[in-house]
């Protein structure tokens, strides 16, 4: 166990970063989710630019990786254009 001040302060400010960065990646996986689960065009394009948006906010912050964000999002475009 830490005996600094600053290192136990340093564990609880990770700790509570981590739940913070777990919550928004599983909600970012649920909106993916949900998205991919739609079946109109104009539904899922509604929701293309939500997701969009919290991946480029997973990214900046470095919870997930700048390519995977990338990667997600063209997959997630290419879906969203070929529905009908």
């Amino acid at each position: 166990m830490a005996n600094h001040k600053s290192s136990l302060k340093r564990i609880r400010s990770n700790a509570a970063k981590r739940l913070r960065n777990r919550y928004q990646a599983k909600t970012t996986r649920n909106a993916i989710k949900k998205l991919r689960n739609t079946t109109t065009k104009a539904d899922a394009s509604a929701l293309l630019g939500k997701v969009i948006s919290m991946l480029d906010r997973l990214a900046k912050k470095n919870v997930i990786h700048k390519n995977k964000a990338s990667n997600n999002k063209s997959k997630l475009t290419k879906f969203v254009n070929g529905l009908s």
